[in-house]
């Protein structure tokens, strides 16, 4: 379920449109569209890096025009650096290529325009561009109409937030070196769609953390907030105690009305092996209301703009509509560049997102 607000989307672009295939249309200069004929570099040592990011030349023809260093009229940010981000959003797919075709000055100062032309290893695959804007500070990238983080190591700014404040009730491995941290709704349908999902993650990744934090969109769901404050209560008596209650929640996500909604979720909290009596007190405490409160700052913070949202590392996924064998390589090859070595087994995806 999208939240209504004012939260920026740019994740979600580089999650998906740019995750997926770049299929927008960008303004490039001329001598860069596909197709045109190729241009020397020249011997400018500093221009070397503008090479294709990784094909191997002698079983495949390289797609791409060569970049021209007369496009490339920004001091920031260096191919380098673009190459970095680019690979860690798209590392995970072996099959995509690219190559840094301009960066550019831009009217606005300091703000710099990146063109990238995108493809793949197959016969024949058709080249698109993409384009972007990287702040003057160099750690924001603006894309569509929101902004992310940019850099090298994109995601590791929200790793280190989410490391230090995501104390969620939590399945799995103990230590927060590997961490999958969920975003969720208790009343949201796509959250409860999405549970399938996280259940075979935790069969598939053994060593992660597995963490829920409630993001309850209460101008939408009038039960939310309440859902949420009930499983804060309970996880506080017992971590293990949220997963049953959350489960019977989602399951009986219908009876969450003005009429039954009261009593569907005293009967989670019964479900779950707990005082319905004692956690409705809880629930109505002021600690409890911060606690929710707390979480959906956090949310906030890291740049949840949808529920569920999904962050590997610090690395943002809306879980909707990711194909889970996509999903499944983008949280191995992550966990991979953080120097964790997980390989995820060959299994079966949930039916809901094959």
């Amino acid at each position: 379920m999208m939240k209504l607000s004012t939260l920026t989307v740019a994740g979600l672009f580089f999650a998906s449109t740019l995750t997926y295939g770049a299929n927008a249309q960008t303004s490039t200069p001329a001598a860069q569209q596909p197709g045109a004929p190729a241009q020397s570099q020249g011997a400018n040592p500093q221009r070397r890096p503008l090479e294709l990011n990784s094909l191997d030349p002698s079983g495949h023809r390289d797609p791409f025009p060569v970049a021209n260093p007369k496009f490339f009229t920004a001091a920031s940010p260096t191919v380098d650096t673009v190459n970095a981000f680019l690979k860690a959003i798209w590392g995970y797919d072996p099959n995509r290529i690219w190559r840094v075709e301009a960066i550019q000055k831009t009217p606005a100062p300091g703000v710099s325009k990146v063109i990238v032309f995108i493809s793949d290893k197959s016969p024949n695959a058709k080249v698109q561009p993409s384009s972007f804007f990287v702040t003057p500070d160099g750690k924001h990238v603006i894309a569509g109409d929101g902004i992310a983080d940019f850099g090298a190591m994109p995601f590791a700014d929200t790793r280190k937030l989410l490391q230090d404040d995501a104390n969620g009730p939590h399945r799995g491995a103990e230590g927060k070196e590997f961490e999958l941290i969920e975003f969720a709704d208790l009343e949201c349908p796509h959250c409860k769609d999405a549970q399938a999902t996280m259940d075979q993650l935790a069969k598939d990744f053994p060593k992660a953390r597995i963490v829920y934090e409630n993001f309850p969109l209460t101008e939408l769901h009038p039960f939310a907030f309440k859902a949420a404050a009930y499983g804060i209560c309970i996880a506080q008596k017992k971590n293990d105690a949220f997963f049953p209650y959350a489960a019977s929640v989602y399951d009986n996500q219908a009876a969450l009305t003005p009429a039954t909604g009261d009593t569907t979720l005293k009967a989670a909290v019964t479900k779950a092996g707990m005082d319905p009596a004692a956690i409705d007190a809880c629930a109505q405490t002021p600690a409890t209301t911060q606690a929710v409160n707390a979480s959906l700052k956090l949310g906030e913070q890291a740049g949840v703009a949808q529920t569920p949202m999904l962050f590997v590392n610090g690395h943002a996924l809306p879980m909707s509509g990711i194909p889970y064998d996509a999903l499944k390589a983008i949280i191995a090859y992550q966990a991979t560049s953080d120097g964790i070595p997980t390989v995820a087994p060959t299994s079966t995806a949930p039916a809901a997102n094959k």
